[in-house]
């Protein structure tokens, strides 16, 4: 990689300027800016032949902390601009489609894995565990404003409550494949007694910690903050972010919880004090600003290993794009629609909140995540990459495509 590290600050600083320039070359176009830098890495790995990169299998961890550090800025930023305080009423769609819509996209994409792709029950059960849960970072631009802009319309918060909360969530199922995984390569079979040591430990504690550690965190810190000597925020903002993000997540994984759930609960707890201060919209300006940088150098990337993939003539069959649209246009709305039925919103809002399930970074995060364990065998290690990243490249565009189209459809923020 060295040997082409000038050609990749070059096409590094492209990046970004394709980045900076995007509002006004494509204002008014339907292209997106994921859709624009995921093309822009492609070809970077389809004809750049001397281009040394990131392989998925042999480069996973490098991978997964690249993935971790974006999706915590997201969670952070995601915290810190919702504007609607917590109530069971107002969140009621949130939960719905925690609990009802996600479990259903696990399930049916696990079947899908198991019977389509031949995956082992394992690999099948991570396959839906790591496309369940919707993006906080290309799900950005269909997610409330920065703190402070008023008039929060349904839709717009429970996609942005939906994508913080769902990727800690998903978290529990991932674990679930991975002791699968883990007995049936020491030739055991998957007892009632792991079962339930899965259930009480991965779902109870480490969700219920999770949440503890971002109420307590996230408390503290306003306090520190919003204190009378902190008061006229001279605090700085970009040390406070990372601050927030690495206490709360290395707080809740030194006690065996879920760190994404923490890092979101934190945010929005910090952000419930001196609920409008200006120092919450300078904290979401930074923080939004890092998310947009990584996001773009991890969009690149996967651009770059999809190209390089075409380059050499992997073979992807046809049925893993019949399953991403299967999966992008009629599992998760319709999963969307059950869970939402019955529910005082508009049609138009059910449809736009149940058919923009982004998927995208975090998806990266929990496939590597989980492969770097060592339960899972290559082959079953290859058609995942491959399902997830072919996925991830069909939502960019679809959801790229109708967002716009979609939110339009919903009552504006005035009507509310």
């Amino acid at each position: 990689m060295l040997e082409n590290y000038n050609l990749l600050l070059l096409s590094s600083g492209i990046t970004f300027l394709l980045g900076a320039l995007f509002p006004l070359m494509f204002k008014r176009s339907p292209i997106s800016l994921p859709m624009m830098q995921i093309s822009f890495g492609i070809m970077l790995g389809y004809w750049w032949t001397s281009l040394l990169f990131l392989r998925p299998l042999d480069d996973g961890l490098i991978i997964e902390k690249l993935t971790e550090i974006l999706v915590l800025i997201s969670l952070v930023s995601a915290g810190i601009k919702i504007d609607t305080p917590w109530s069971w009423q107002l969140w009621r769609p949130t939960a719905r489609l925690l609990l009802i819509t996600m479990p259903v996209c696990i399930f049916a994409m696990a079947v899908l894995g198991y019977y389509t792709f031949s995956l082992t029950v394992g690999a099948a059960v991570l396959l839906g565990a790591i496309l369940a849960p919707t993006d906080p970072v290309l799900a950005a631009s269909v997610q409330v404003g920065p703190p402070n802009t008023g008039g929060e319309d349904t839709t717009r918060l429970t996609l942005t409550s939906e994508a913080g909360l769902n990727d800690g969530l998903a978290f529990p199922f991932v674990y679930l494949a991975i002791k699968i995984a883990e007995a049936h390569s020491e030739g055991n079979r998957f007892t009632g007694e792991l079962l339930w040591s899965w259930f009480t430990h991965d779902v109870l504690w480490q969700i219920g910690a999770g949440v503890i550690v971002g109420v307590v965190v996230g408390k503290l810190l306003a306090q520190v903050v919003f204190s009378k000597r902190g008061a006229d925020s001279t605090i700085s903002q970009g040390y406070m972010v990372i601050a927030l993000t690495l206490i709360t997540y290395g707080a809740a994984e030194y006690i065996q919880s879920y760190g994404f759930i923490a890092v979101f609960v934190a945010a929005f707890v910090f952000r419930r004090s001196e609920f409008d201060h200006d120092y919450h919209k300078k904290l979401h300006n930074f923080a939004e600003q890092s998310e947009g940088l990584m996001m773009s150098f991890m969009i690149v990337t996967l651009g770059i290993l999809l190209g390089q993939e075409l380059r050499i003539g992997i073979e992807i069959p046809w049925q893993v794009y019949m399953v991403s649209f299967i999966f992008l246009l009629l599992i998760r709305p319709i999963g969307g629609l059950i869970a939402l039925s019955g529910l005082d919103m508009q049609r138009t809002e059910k449809y736009a909140v149940s058919a923009l399930g982004i998927r995208g970074i975090g998806t990266l995060y929990y496939l590597s995540y989980a492969l770097n364990q060592g339960y899972f065998n290559d082959e079953d290690a290859t058609k995942l990459w491959i399902v997830a990243s072919i996925i991830i490249l069909v939502s960019i565009f679809v959801h790229g495509i109708s967002a716009p189209w979609l939110l339009n459809m919903t009552p504006d923020k005035s009507d509310k």
